[in-house]
C-alpha cells in the first residue's frame, strides 16, 4: 500500500505542477516506474480518473463552463467505441491473447502524440483564433461540426479505453479546433463533463476482465488528491516556459521507451538501420 500511495503522490505532484492530466503520466509512470502490467494500470488509471474528475464536473456546471449539447455529441461517438474496444479485447483474452502489446504500443503512440499537443499548444491557439474567417477549413468544419464531433467521440472511446491518455490534452485540442469561439473554461469544463462517463465505462469494462487493482486505486487516491493540491501551489511560483518542455520532454522520453520495448517496433527500427 505504502508504494501505492507513493506512486498516487508523485502523479499527483506532477499533475499539480504542470495540469497535464493524469492519465498521461499515471499509466506510464505505474507501468516503467513501479512494475505493474500494462493491463493493471490501465483499467486503474480510468477508474481513478472517473473518480477524481467527478467533483469537476460538478463545479464546471455550477459555473455554467460545459456545453451538455457538445458532451452528448462526443459521448454518442465515444461510449459505443468503447464498449466495442471492450468487447473486441474481450473476444482476445478469450482467444488466449495477451493484449497487454497492445495496450503498450496504443500508450506510446499517445504518449508521443501528447507531447507535441503541449509543445504546440500555444501556437495551435493562435492558429485557432487568427483563422474564424472564411477559409475552406473553417468551412468545412462549421457544414459537418456535428458529425466531426461524433468521430473524434470515436476516436477517443478506442484510444482512451486502450490506454487512458487521450481524454485530456487530446480531447481538448480537438475542441479547440472544432469551437474556437468557446472560452478556454468552457473548454476544460466540457472535455471534463465527457471524460468522467468515458472513463468509468472504460474502467468498468477493465474490471470485467480483472485489470482493476483496488489496493493500488486507493493508494493512488489517498496519495494523488492532496499531492495535486500541493502540487498546484508550487507551480503557480513556477514559469510556464520551463515547465511545459520539461513535462513534453517526459512524456515522450517514456513514449518512446514504451515503444522501443514492442518486439514490433524492434523488428522495424532493426530494419531502417541495416538497409
Amino acid at each position: 500500500m505504502e508504494l501505492h500511495i507513493a506512486a498516487g503522490a508523485l502523479v499527483g505532484l506532477i499533475i499539480g505542477l504542470t495540469g497535464v492530466g493524469g492519465g498521461s503520466l499515471m499509466t506510464p509512470i505505474l507501468v516503467l516506474g513501479f512494475g505493474i502490467s500494462p493491463a493493471i494500470a490501465v483499467g486503474t488509471d480510468l477508474l481513478y480518473a472517473a473518480l477524481t474528475k467527478a467533483s469537476g464536473v460538478y463545479f464546471h456546471h455550477k459555473n455554467r463552463t460545459v456545453d451538455w449539447k457538445v458532451v452528448f455529441l462526443l459521448g454518442s461517438g465515444s461510449v459505443p467505441c468503447s464498449i466495442i474496444t471492450i468487447l473486441l479485447l474481450e473476444q482476445l483474452r478469450q482467444a488466449g491473447v495477451n493484449f497487454d502489446n497492445i495496450i503498450m504500443l496504443t500508450l506510446s503512440v499517445m504518449l508521443i502524440l501528447t507531447s507535441f499537443i503541449i509543445i504546440i499548444k500555444n501556437r495551435l491557439l493562435s492558429f485557432i483564433h487568427s483563422n474564424h474567417g472564411d477559409s475552406f477549413f473553417v468551412n468545412i468544419v462549421r457544414t459537418y461540426k456535428p458529425f466531426i464531433t461524433v468521430l473524434t467521440g470515436c476516436l477517443l472511446g478506442c484510444v482512451v479505453t486502450l490506454s487512458s491518455v487521450g481524454a485530456g490534452a487530446i480531447g481538448s485540442a480537438f475542441l479547440f479546433l472544432l469551437y474556437p469561439r468557446k472560452s478556454s473554461i468552457a473548454i476544460v469544463g466540457t472535455d471534463i463533463a465527457h471524460a468522467v462517463p468515458l472513463t468509468a465505462i472504460a474502467g468498468l469494462g477493465h474490471l470485467h476482465f480483472g485489470s482493476v487493482d483496488f489496493s493500488l486505486l486507493l493508494g493512488l487516491l489517498l496519495g494523488g488528491i492532496p499531492a495535486i493540491y500541493l502540487g498546484s501551489l508550487i507551480g503557480k511560483k513556477l514559469p510556464d516556459n520551463i515547465l511545459r518542455p520539461l513535462i513534453a520532454l517526459l512524456l515522450l522520453s517514456m513514449g518512446i521507451k514504451l515503444m522501443l520495448s514492442q518486439p514490433l517496433a524492434i523488428n522495424f527500427v532493426s530494419g531502417v538501420f541495416s538497409m
